[in-house]
């Protein structure tokens, strides 16, 4: 089994806007920002890649030591993990899909590698929490009327 990641829905809402990432987890009221590297790595998350698949992808789309690169994203998807952005699901590793996606060939003009950054904001945190939408009933939904 190889371990695959989903983005950690509803509790994690995140859009992309001019290959910029922006990401809220609704829980903690914490929201995010992933450019470049990092926002690369997280559409193949929302893409439903396995890590080795995610390892392989970033390293024939970026120019850099193979292993560096390895060991960064790995730890990037530690963190996100970390941060309850995305969830580690067990997977197959024989998807067919996925092989042919990783063996596809090598881009010409490769952009150099760089470290992934995930930038926490918390300054909007207790704003978020107070929005009436974490009052949601799952039965009644919202708004529900007391």
């Amino acid at each position: 089994m190889n371990q695959s990641f989903r983005v950690n829905s509803p509790k994690v809402a995140a859009e992309t806007i001019d290959g910029e990432v922006v990401i809220v987890n609704l829980d903690s009221g914490h929201y995010y920002s992933l450019l470049s590297t990092g926002a690369y790595i997280w559409n193949c998350v929302e893409n439903s890649r396995d890590r080795h698949n995610i390892v392989e992808l970033t390293i024939r789309a970026y120019d850099g030591v193979d292993d560096e690169i390895a060991t960064s994203v790995n730890e990037f998807l530690d963190k996100l993990v970390s941060e309850e952005l995305i969830v580690a699901i067990d997977s197959p590793t024989n998807d067919d899909a996925q092989a042919a996606n990783v063996i596809s060939g090598e881009l010409v003009d490769k952009p150099r590698f760089e470290q992934p950054v995930l930038e926490k904001f918390t300054d909007m945190e207790d704003l978020l929490l107070l929005d009436p939408i974490h009052e949601v009933n799952l039965q009644s939904g919202w708004p529900n009327q007391k």
